[in-house]
């Protein structure tokens, strides 16, 4: 609350005050505007009365009376212009000597043939030669104070002396006079002008004409001469702030200053900003009386019902000194009365329903404390028979194998009713099976008088019971259920009541849920089990789990493959046993211990690689250890995961192959290329036409040949990457395999020997696919075979293929080769002619092509030479 209090005091004084700041500031602004505007028009009228000054001397300075010295005509003339000029009392003409020559008026006193060439106007107009105005003085022609005009004569280029006015500084200090006038004279309002040295030229009052401002104000006469204009606050002779607006006046390089005292300059800034303060000071006391009636009458109340609110969370065993203050409270007649007794209230029905909490509570820790059925069936009806003041009741329940409710737990019935109760699920009379139908407790208050008991009543007179009370119990997985309780008197259960009741009766639905669900999930824990140890046993990477004594606690049939061993020869034993029937399976007995050991198995993430000697042929194995924890991440044991990586090592040295045998292949062809065509280059050597066409036939083979080796590769990259297409029509196999034959190289071609099935019909084939294929084998065979001998090419049929065999009789392929030879770029070295070359791709490409007909190519075992089957659809699939 006082937090609350002070975010709204706060604001508003903050706002006042801010509020006052700019308000002050503003009212401020305005004052220095407005004498600013008043110095500025001053400056601007006497700029312009300045200038007619100027713009007068520089007109008689060009009169001829004046230039010829003419005392009479400048007697007319100069009268003409005292009298159109009213503030000017005197007209001269000094020589070029400084000499006075005539004046006017003439009298009183004379001062013609007086040197006044010290007069700082006349240096300043002899030397400059432009109109000037003086500084204030005292002329010793009229004894009055003065400004000069001063417009020096130029007579051919040579300075001939000087034409000036003297202007009146009474005048200007006339208008400034009238000014002042308008203000009143309690405000201390003030004008001024000064001239360029800063002394006053124009002042309402007379005895401060030449008076020195520039000792008073140097910062205020800089600011002039620097023709600035401005607004300062500045402390005058006396120490006392005033207020300054100061223009100049460029014309005569003067100034005019406005100022005032700033009492009498902000006096309505000030009195704003003490009464504001005075309404800030009132609203705070206000406030502050406020807070302490708040105090009073509410905080101090609210705090006292908290902290009784307080106690009855504690509880009674707790004291509670402000009860009387409460109870006192709960005497006034307004809100807080109203609140006070409401409290009170509630703490009356809190310790009634924290008295049945309790009870719920103690049920609901036996329910989620014990899967015993029967043992918490009875917790809840004990306190059902507490709360309700009771002895006698049961739990309901449907006996599935008799198709029947009948009790399954109960207090203080007699064992004969429990024998015989057996009520049907389609009793329409039965309150249980009411309950149960419509999910609502049925109450019947007087078991005499009640007419839907009429069926019943007799099994209740035999019991003694009045009253009952039948409470469903809402399950989804349990037997339906429902909870009876029983009165020896008529009894109308209330709502506070029934409410517990039921909260007891969903206890005692959860203790039915929680034995169900249990036995539901230990079937199904048992079978998840036994699908899990299927799927790890259908693994193909092998598994060991050991616990942290090194007892083997699982081991799948993936390990004992690699082993060669049969699992009942490791039943309850320990995990190195298997290791080591492991360790026999690997070559290198060393690295087996390096990675299978216990120094490997104690190093968690250890991974290292072994080969293992299977019946189906070497296996290179990733080996990796890793803890076995719990959710905590307790450790359990340890573990070893046996990875299958042959084939990515496969992979590896088709790379390497790849690699070799293309850098290989293409090297020879561009070697004998390059050659070639540097010799025909060479401007040293001519060759005969012969010599040419050699080298160039040469250079067009090998470049055939790279063509070849490119296309074999391009055909590999689509085999592999599935993107081969198969661009199939009617083909004659017979045909196309003469067209094969009579394409060969003439050596090739006369060792073929050709036996054909003409009565095959023509197949759907891309033929220019199948032809390369045939003419990858029939190389292969002129290749590998010996000599002269001759290559075997047979067409028939078999089981709806078309077959081909291409056999040769040469050295053949070794057997430990022969799973091998369809891999891409493997070549059998040993056994093979000396001049057999190439990339090691025919095979696996023609295998390719073939297969995306639907066909495939074998490898026919023999015991001398080779030959290759392949086997094409009759049918296109």
């Amino acid at each position: 609350m006082l937090i609350l209090y002070l975010c709204f005091v706060a604001p508003v004084v903050l706002a006042a005050i801010g509020f006052d700041r700019v308000s002050s500031q503003r009212l401020e602004n305005d004052v220095r505007s407005a004498d600013l505007s008043l110095a500025r028009a001053i400056a601007l009228k006497t700029d312009a009365e300045l200038g007619r000054a100027l713009f007068t001397v520089s007109q008689l300075a060009g009169e001829p009376a004046v230039q010829r010295a003419d005392l009479s005509a400048m007697e007319d003339l100069f009268r003409a212009v005292s009298l159109a000029r009213p503030e000017v009392n005197l007209i001269y003409r000094l020589d070029a000597d400084g000499r006075m020559v005539f004046h006017y008026p003439i009298g009183p006193g004379s001062t013609v043939g007086d040197d006044f060439s010290f007069r700082p106007y006349f240096q300043a107009a002899r030397n400059q030669l432009t109109a000037v105005v003086s500084e204030g003085r005292i002329s010793p022609t009229t004894n009055q104070a003065v400004a000069t005009t001063v417009m020096p004569i130029v007579i051919n280029g040579r300075f001939d002396g000087v034409v000036a006015t003297n202007l009146r500084l009474q005048s200007l200090s006339e208008d400034l006079a009238a000014i002042a006038a308008e203000h009143p004279a309690a405000t201390g309002f003030h004008v001024a002008m000064i001239d360029a040295s800063g002394q006053t030229i124009a002042d309402p009052d007379p005895g401060r004409l030449l008076h020195d401002l520039g000792a008073e104000l140097p910062d205020i006469v800089r600011s002039l001469q620097a023709f600035s204009a401005g607004s300062r606050l500045a402390t005058n002779a006396q120490g006392e702030p005033w207020l300054y607006a100061y223009a100049p006046i460029p014309s005569g390089n003067w100034g005019v200053i406005v100022s005032r005292p700033r009492v009498s300059a902000f006096s309505t800034a000030d009195a704003y900003h003490r009464g504001l303060l005075i309404a800030i000071g009132i609203f705070l006391l206000g406030g502050l009386f406020f807070w302490l009636a708040l105090s009073r009458r509410v905080i101090r109340p609210l705090g006292a019902l908290a902290d009784f609110s307080q106690w009855i969370e504690l509880g009674e065993q707790h004291q509670a000194p402000i009860e009387p203050y409460v109870t006192s409270l709960a005497a006034r007649a307004d809100q807080m009365g109203h609140l006070a007794r409401s409290i009170l209230r509630m703490e009356q029905a809190i310790r009634r329903r924290v008295h049945d909490l309790e009870m719920l509570v103690q049920t609901s820790g036996a329910v989620v404390s014990s899967l015993d059925v029967n043992t918490v069936l009875d917790r809840i009806l004990e306190q059902i028979g507490l709360l309700l003041n009771t002895h006698t009741c049961a739990i309901v329940a449907l006996d599935e194998a008799r198709g029947v409710f009948r009790i399954q737990a109960s207090r203080g019935l007699s064992p004969g009713y429990i024998r015989r109760l057996a009520i049907s699920p389609t009793e329409p009379s039965s309150p249980t099976m009411r309950a149960i139908r419509s999910g609502v407790p049925i109450q019947i208050d007087d078991t005499e008088t009640d007419a839907s008991f009429t069926e019943a009543r007799p099994r209740a007179r035999a019991e003694g019971y009045r009253a009952l009370l039948a409470v469903p119990l809402i399950t989804q997985h349990a037997r339906p259920a429902a909870l009876i309780a029983y009165f020896d008197q008529p009894r109308e259960i209330r709502d506070r009541e029934m409410g517990m009741v039921i909260s007891f009766a969903n206890l005692a639905a959860m203790a039915l849920e929680n034995a169900t669900l249990f036995s539901r999930s230990d079937e199904q824990l048992q079978e998840q089990t036994r699908r899990l140890e299927s799927l790890i046993q259908s693994m193909d990477d092998g598994l060991i789990l050991e616990d942290e004594r090194g007892r083997l606690l699982f081991c799948n049939r993936r390990v004992f493959q690699i082993a060669q061993a049969e699992p009942e020869a490791f039943d309850h034993g320990q995990a190195d046993d298997v290791r080591q029937a492991l360790a026999l399976r690997c070559p290198d007995p060393e690295a087996a211990a390096s990675v299978l050991g216990p120094e490997a198995d104690d190093q968690l993430g250890h991974i290292g690689e072994l080969t293992f000697e299977t019946r189906q042929g070497p296996l290179t194995m990733r080996v990796q250890a890793f803890a076995v924890t719990d959710q905590r991440g307790a450790r359990l044991g340890r573990g070893q995961l046996f990875h299958d990586v042959t084939e990515f090592h496969l992979l590896g040295r088709m790379k390497n192959s790849l690699i070799a045998t293309v850098s290989h292949e293409l090297r020879t062809p561009l070697a004998a290329i390059k050659g070639y065509a540097s010799t025909l280059l060479a401007k040293d050597v001519r060759w005969d036409p012969e010599s040419q066409h050699e080298f160039l036939t040469i250079i067009s083979q090998e470049a055939d040949r790279l063509g070849l080796l490119v296309t074999d590769l391009l055909d590999l990259s689509r085999i592999e990457g599935g993107t081969l297409r198969v661009d199939r029509s009617p083909t004659d196999l017979s045909a196309l395999i003469r067209s094969t034959s009579a394409a060969s190289p003439p050596d090739t071609e006369r060792r073929l020997r050709l036996t054909l099935d003409k009565g095959l019909p023509p197949i759907m084939l891309d033929a220019g696919r199948i032809q390369v294929a045939l003419r990858n084998l029939i190389d292969n065979a002129a290749k590998h075979a010996p000599g002269l001998g001759a290559i075997h090419v047979r067409l028939g049929r078999h089981n709806g293929f078309a077959t081909i065999e291409v056999e040769d009789n040469g050295p053949g392929i070794p057997a430990q080769y022969r799973a091998r030879v369809f891999e891409p770029f493997f070549r059998v070295e040993e056994g093979l002619a000396p001049a057999a070359f190439g990339a090691g791709l025919g095979l696996s490409i023609s295998r390719g092509f073939v297969r995306a007909h639907g066909g495939d190519i074998q490898l026919v075992p023999l015991t001398k030479g080779t030959c290759f089957r392949v086997s094409l659809p009759l049918e296109a699939p």
